[in-house]
């Protein structure tokens, strides 16, 4: 993964933000919409695109756009610079490998005590059956 090169494939859009503020918000465009083409992209292997393709799928556009918006500050320059970081966060988590399980036995304490505890439970719901009267 090139950073350099997602970065320069990125593309932004200012647009208005949405809700309160005054006169000042109906005339600057602070709020930004960060758009990136997963799938046209070059700054990832074959491999690293599957991934990234199966694990962002539910943030995916039909046409394989990642959309971010950003309106956290008044500043559009902020406002794009924590896009971007939220952006790369994204990236890297997805491509994370998965850790590999280490299976594990059951110690034998854990294995006693839930035996005892099965053995509790059947004797009190067999005390709790007809009373036999021969």
């Amino acid at each position: 993964m090139d950073k350099g090169q997602l970065i320069r494939e990125l593309q932004f859009k200012a647009v208005r933000s949405s809700g309160a503020g005054g006169q000042h918000v109906n005339k600057v465009s602070t709020k930004i919409e960060l758009t990136f083409d997963l799938i046209r992209s070059s700054a990832f292997l074959d491999m690293e695109k599957e991934r990234l393709l199966h694990k962002l799928k539910p943030r995916l556009t039909n046409d394989g756009l990642l959309l971010l918006q950003c309106d956290a500050t008044r500043s559009q320059h902020k406002n794009k610079e924590l896009a971007i970081l939220r952006f790369l966060d994204i990236i890297e988590s997805a491509l994370k490998a998965p850790k590999k399980r280490k299976r594990t036995k059951p110690s034998k304490t854990s294995v006693e005590k839930r035996l005892k505890t099965k053995k509790i439970t059947a004797q009190k719901k067999a005390g709790r059956g007809k009373p036999n009267l021969e």
